[in-house]
């Protein structure tokens, strides 16, 4: 009995140390990932771009950069809110680095447009990186510097202080590769068809392509 009793503990306490050890692992991985926000017109399609990069385990479509709490789509579409459409960026710097997502990121927008982005016009659709702190927001002014030089034209997109993010309705999330059907303009389309129709309709690649040449990450894949 005795024996039967001494080895239960011995197994119960490898199997503590086993989670212990587990749980460290976690928290480690968890500590090591980072965020990056930026707006750069339709979510959907900021989404779609950043999670094909490696070191990239999530983009997460939202709202940023205003003063109404947990707005809503319409809300923010309609203005007023002082909120743009973002994307927060969830990554693992020894994979990739903050200086190469804004590289990607300036080179897959017109940040030359004060106005919106592509077909997509107003406030909320203005493209902008949100920084957390001085290191991150000289990483930014940097990558911004940069694209400037090579495209040779003024970038008007800021760098803004970050503030709170608002995740999107969960229809937004993943949009660009869902299955419901949905009614657009072109008729009765599946989520991940009607994007498709969408971001060809607005022009988004075909701009990038003509200011960033073989320079645009993303354009070249749709």
């Amino acid at each position: 009995m005795m024996k039967t009793l001494h080895h239960i503990k011995q197994v119960s306490l490898a199997i503590l140390i086993l989670a212990a050890g587990l749980l460290r692992g976690y928290e480690a991985h968890a500590a090591e990932q980072e965020t990056l926000t930026v707006a750069g017109g339709c979510f959907w399609c900021v989404e779609s771009d950043f999670e094909s990069v490696p070191g990239v385990s999530e983009a997460v479509s939202g709202y940023t950069g205003g003063t109404t709490k947990n707005p809503t789509y319409k809300e923010v579409g309609r203005g007023g809110t002082g909120h743009y459409e973002a994307v927060q960026i969830t990554f693992d710097p020894a994979k990739i680095s903050r200086a190469h997502l804004l590289d990607l990121f300036f080179r897959s927008v017109d940040p030359t447009d004060p106005g919106g982005q592509f077909c997509d016009r107003g406030e909320s659709y203005r493209t902008a990186v949100f920084v957390s702190s001085d290191a991150e927001k000289t990483t930014a002014d940097q990558a911004k510097a940069k694209a400037q030089a090579e495209l040779g034209q003024t970038i008007v997109t800021p760098i803004l202080p970050a503030g709170p993010f608002y995740r999107a309705e969960d229809y937004h999330q993943d949009y660009y590769k869902g299955d419901n059907l949905v009614f657009t303009r072109f008729g009765p389309k599946r989520q991940s068809s009607a994007y498709k129709r969408y971001r060809e309709a607005c022009g988004r690649d075909a701009r990038v392509r003509q200011l960033w040449g073989d320079a645009a990450p993303f354009a070249n894949a749709h």
